[in-house]
């Protein structure tokens, strides 16, 4: 069984429209409407969600109704529009650090000027073609050679959703319900807040035996998806990185560290303004020097220092073990440059030439020399800069990669490798001498244009996944990401400029941008921007991130892959708890179909993954619809929320406990789901 081949839903030796111009046009429409939703989302609460899905849903009920569209054409559709959300994470979590660096002896921020519409849309362009670009001569070995070991969970839901849609009859049947119960569920959630979002538990400080410890989760359809998909052994490895974190290491902490210490760390870290100041991360009061939330506090204190340090190393890891198949798909990369045509070559394996990749990079770099409003005082110090990029795209491509592989791109830390990318640029920057105010924008572009390539590349490798999947041409995906890239740049970089605007009553209060605001925070480009400033003034925390590279390399040593729990610690256990329980019912349907004999569910168009994609997709498209009526309608949205009137009636705890029962009522019925006959 092991050794047959793999057998795509539309067979190489099949042609049919794919690469078509209403195709194009479909996808970068999406990618302009998807990209814009997802910066709000990120400059708001520093969250994205997931385009591929939701573009590929409607591509099946629009295009093949209206268009005319086949299942090749609603897969270009899909990955067009993907490239924007990637893009658009990648720029929120980073550019608006142009806003936070160093200001000089006058107060003046003058990073302020690469704040600018050229700028954001150069340097997203060129990050999201960057991550398109280094993942030509790794898709052979990420998506085809590994295709039984890393799931792409997103990328092989988005495949059953396509596949769903042009079977029809049960197929389609399975997938859509799924979606109904997700949107209505995530409506329910998060437009009439009858379900809570994140019921939490949390021990009292004054627990002797487990202080200040969390139990939540962000209880969401899209979360119990990608669980189900990803399968008990990854999501168990996952789940347990956060568990040492909040259950263990942030108890400890709650009883060693005084709070007023916690509060200077979050003050260093840009989370707190300052320690007299109340609020912050965890809500700190001056007054009694206590947090309302300890646990929180902690986490941004501390811990994801700790949880970068050991992504990073998981990382470096990673990128050893993988060194040998790395180095097997350059080579037949390099081979192609020697061919003259690719006649003898299925459609199914034709990518792009590798003479794309080396051209493409060093173009990057001349571009970066040579563009005005760079940080950079010369063409020397910009080349550097673009040698850097490429470097770290590289590393950090392969890596984000493989991290959606295994958790899917909702679940990428890709604020996490910038922040290794961030570091490794400052030190290279110490190293030569390059430490102050004025290099703080340089490493920046740096970290931010990998940051956007990472994103994007875990988004191309999502979408060659379902490209590989339902039997696209993976040249013609390459083209549309490279297409879908630019197009969604350019309404990224207005966007994020309107976003910045400060309203009448921030102008009344002294704000010059809107972002930085408490109206859009934009948390993580103001960790980044924290960063790159302690790294380079010598007064960052490297005992925290060593830490992490300690743990990373302790679970190696004991057999376990690091990454995946590197992950876990990084992420919060709200997010990592409700992916467990997917992967715990995946894991009990397999455990009984083993005990009564009966076949596993292995095929991704059986029942349970089915309802699992719709609940993916169900989420995601709620998590838009609600992020674009926030923008116009924030007021309407808040007068429709039942939350206050149900906290009343049923109090606090009611009402997480209500939420916690809707959400198991929802696992309930993914169980029952997958217990059918297929």
């Amino acid at each position: 069984m092991a050794n047959t081949p793999f057998k795509p839903y539309v067979l190489p030796e099949q042609n049919m429209a794919e690469l078509t111009i209403k195709s194009i046009l479909l996808g970068c429409f999406f990618g302009i409407v998807f990209g814009c939703s997802t910066t709000y989302l990120a400059i708001k609460a520093g969250l994205t969600v997931t385009a591929s899905i939701p573009i590929a849903v409607i591509a099946i009920t629009l295009g093949r109704k209206i268009f005319k569209t086949t299942i090749l054409e609603n897969n270009i559709i899909q990955t067009t529009g993907s490239a924007g959300e990637s893009i658009a994470a990648g720029v929120a979590f980073t550019l608006p650090g142009f806003l936070f660096l160093s200001a000089d002896e006058n107060g003046v921020i003058n990073s302020e000027a690469y704040f600018n519409y050229f700028t954001i849309f150069s340097l997203a362009a060129l990050g999201g073609m960057l991550g398109t670009m280094m993942m030509i001569p790794l898709r052979k070995s990420l998506i085809v050679n590994e295709h039984g070991s890393l799931p792409y969970p997103e990328g092989t839901a988005c495949a059953s959703v396509l596949q769903a849609g042009e079977k029809g009859g049960v197929f389609a049947q399975t997938a859509f319900v799924g979606m109904g119960v997700a949107f209505a569920y995530a409506m329910l959630q998060k437009v009439f807040h009858v379900i809570s979002e994140t019921p939490a538990f949390i021990t009292r400080q004054a627990n002797k035996f487990w202080p200040s410890a969390t139990i939540n989760g962000e209880i969401t359809p899209e979360y119990l998806g990608v669980g189900y998909i990803i399968g008990p052994r990854i999501s168990g490895v996952l789940v347990a990185g956060s568990v040492l974190a909040w259950w263990a290491i942030i108890p400890l902490l709650a009883t060693l560290v005084p709070f007023e210490q916690v509060a200077h760390q979050l003050v260093t870290l840009g989370y707190l303004k300052d320690i007299t100041t109340a609020g912050g991360r965890g809500n700190w009061d001056p007054v009694t020097k206590t947090f309302a939330n300890p646990s929180s506090a902690l986490y941004f204190a501390y811990i994801r220092q700790i949880g970068a340090g050991a992504v990073a190393a998981g990382g470096f890891i990673t990128l050893l073990k993988t060194i040998p198949t790395i180095v097997g798909s350059f080579r037949e990369s390099m081979g192609s440059l020697k061919e003259k045509g690719a006649t003898s070559v299925l459609r199914t394996e034709r990518d792009l030439s590798f003479k794309v990749v080396i051209i493409g990079s060093l173009l990057l770099v001349i571009i970066i020399a040579i563009l005005p409003k760079i940080p950079g005082d010369s063409i020397l110090q910009k080349m550097l800069l673009g040698v850097l990029i490429i470097v770290f795209g590289f590393f950090f491509v392969t890596v984000a990669s493989r991290i959606v592989g295994l958790v899917g791109t909702s679940n990428s830390p890709i604020s996490g490798m910038t922040i290794a990318t961030l570091m490794g640029t400052c030190l290279i920057f110490t190293a030569v001498g390059w430490t102050g105010k004025v290099y703080e924008p340089m490493a920046l572009v740096v970290g931010g244009i990998i940051c956007i390539a990472a994103a994007n590349a875990g988004g191309t490798s999502q979408d060659l996944k379902t490209g590989f999947l339902v039997g696209a041409t993976p040249k013609y995906q390459q083209i549309s990401l490279f297409i879908g890239a630019l197009v969604s740049s350019v309404a990224i970089g207005i966007i994020i400029k309107v976003l910045d605007t400060p309203t009448q009553d921030l102008i009344d209060q002294g704000f010059t941008h809107a972002i930085g605001s408490t109206k859009y925070p934009a948390p993580q480009a103001t960790l980044m921007a924290t960063l790159t400033k302690g790294i380079l003034s010598f007064n960052l925390d490297w005992q925290y991130v060593m830490v992490g590279l300690f743990i990373s390399l302790t679970l190696e040593l004991c057999g376990i892959k690091a990454l995946a729990f590197a992950i876990g610690l990084y992420l919060p256990l709200a997010t990592t708890l409700p992916i467990f329980i997917g992967g715990a019912i995946k894991g009990l349907i397999d455990w009984r179909s083993e005990r009564k004999n009966e076949k596993k569910e292995e095929d991704d168009l059986g029942r349970g993954n089915l309802f699992a994609t719709g609940l993916i997709a169900g989420g995601a498209i709620s998590g838009v619809v609600v992020a674009v009526l926030s923008v116009f309608y924030f007021e309407a949205l808040e007068s429709i929320s039942l939350e206050h009137r149900l906290t009343e009636v049923i109090s606090e705890n009611g009402y997480a406990i209500l939420g916690v029962l809707c959400f198991l009522g929802m696992a309930a019925i993914l169980a029952r789901t997958a217990l059918k006959k297929t």
